[in-house]
């Protein structure tokens, strides 16, 4: 039985207002193949079949897999403790966080991230998150665009393809030009990113490590770039700051990057958390909401939403974004990863990460026919490149319970033969020695 609210002379009337014959003419435009044959649903099930049956659904979710996928989603260590503390319900089931009202509890956990965030990226602000790194890097580009009052943007073909068709749909109804300088065998091409740069330049944008897992130290950029009066916007994955060289450091004005790996799990793609972390003199051209602190009419610490760019908090016309909202839970839950780890613990991880990739890039080097694109530095990602189709090598490879890596083909042409292998904490020895086994099996049987 299904309820429908509406009578059938109801449908009627809202059917000749539409001008279509019969409620299946809506659904038209949807291939066949994607429709759904019945909405009738089954007979019931007792509590004790129907958790069995969630079971065996969940059961083909590929849990079994080996992973060695990376491109923006990673795999890493999730203490304990996060859950315990995110999944307290203060936290968990507390009043939508961005409203002025917030608890001072919450509102202290995001000043808290705020400043844990600074720190990582040697950066001087923070807003308190944004919905992911992909969309935080688009907010940098506009944000870059208001700053100077420039109209150009500089890409790097380097930086996440996923974020970039993201900047791009962003910009498309924005009066702006977008640069993008193709890389060079999976190399950041600095030479036509330097030469790219002019006097109409708002913001060159860079990864860090990109996209093929290279690491790069942008400072000369930075000083390039403002030579010119533009910025430098970087996106960074946050776990490879425990080793390599922030973007603070390197001069870097706008640097944002997907929490997701900070005590997150992958989820489908989700939930996630994007961050930005600006100089201070541009703060207020930051979207999203800051945290600050204060004090109480009797002296005591508080905290406050000390600017909200919301538009539904201010006049519309002097709103940075409309984004409606930040992710505080899955923010909260970085947070709690980070201080849970601390400076040496987190530092740890990096190097976890590095050692075992390097011990993997040496692995599948020497497995005939196999090439590491580049030699310059990675943290924990680096690109192969194969006498086959990667594509075909990784299909080989799902049936042996191992996810060899992200082949490039789908987002450059040029490198079908290439494949994209992370390698986390969480491998084992005995697991990089199976992928690099299968990978010559798959290549040579």
């Amino acid at each position: 039985m299904s309820h429908c609210p509406s009578t059938a002379a109801e449908i009627g009337e809202m059917l000749a207002a539409i001008g279509v014959a019969g409620v299946d003419d809506l659904f038209a435009p949807i291939p066949p193949s994607l429709q759904a044959r019945s909405f009738e649903l089954p007979p019931g099930m007792s509590e004790f079949e129907m958790l069995g049956r969630l079971r065996e659904l969940a059961g083909q979710n590929g849990t079994h897999l080996t992973h060695f996928i990376g491109g923006g989603s990673y795999e890493h260590l999730i203490p304990a403790v996060v859950d315990h503390l995110a999944g307290r319900a203060e936290f968990y089931t507390a009043y939508t966080p961005y409203q002025p009202e917030c608890s001072q509890g919450t509102l202290q956990a995001l000043y808290e991230y705020q400043t844990a965030i600074c720190r990582l990226t040697s950066m001087e602000a923070s807003n308190a998150s944004l919905y992911d790194g992909a969309t935080a890097l688009a907010e940098a580009a506009l944000m870059a665009l208001r700053i100077t009052g420039r109209h150009r943007l500089v890409i790097d073909g380097a930086v996440n393809p996923f974020y970039r068709k993201v900047v791009a749909t962003y910009l498309a109804d924005v009066a702006a030009e977008v640069v993008e300088i193709a890389p060079k065998e999976g190399l950041t091409d600095g030479v036509r990113l330097d030469a790219a740069l002019t006097a109409e330049t708002a913001a060159v944008i860079v990864q860090n490590p990109n996209f093929f897992g290279g690491v790069n130290d942008f400072t000369r950029l930075a000083e390039a770039a403002h030579g010119v009066g533009a910025l430098l916007a970087v996106s960074v994955y946050p776990v490879s700051l425990g080793l390599v060289k922030s973007p603070g450091e390197m001069g870097a004005d706008i640097v944002v990057g997907d929490g997701q790996s900070l005590g997150n799990p992958l989820s489908f793609g989700g939930p996630s958390f994007g961050f930005i972390a600006v100089a201070k003199k541009y703060i207020r051209n930051m979207p999203g909401r800051v945290v600050g602190e204060t004090v109480d009419r009797e002296g005591r610490r508080g905290f406050v939403l000390t600017l909200q760019a919301r538009e539904q908090h201010i006049k519309r016309h002097k709103a940075t974004s409309n984004i409606c909202s930040n992710q505080s839970l899955c923010a909260l839950r970085g947070l709690i990863f980070l201080a849970s780890l601390g400076r040496e613990g987190f530092a740890e991880l990096a190097r976890l990460n590095h050692a075992k990739a390097e011990y993997a890039r040496r692995r599948l080097a020497a497995v005939p026919g196999v090439t590491v694109v580049d030699s310059t530095p990675t943290f924990n990602e680096f690109t192969l490149s194969l006498p086959r189709s990667a594509d075909e090598v990784v299909t080989r490879l799902l049936a042996k319970g191992v996810a060899a890596g992200v082949p490039l083909g789908p987002y450059y042409p040029d490198m079908e033969n290439c494949l994209v292998v992370t390698v986390t904490e969480q491998r084992t020895r005995e697991e990089i020695d199976l992928l690099a086994r299968e990978v010559e099996g798959a290549l040579w049987s």
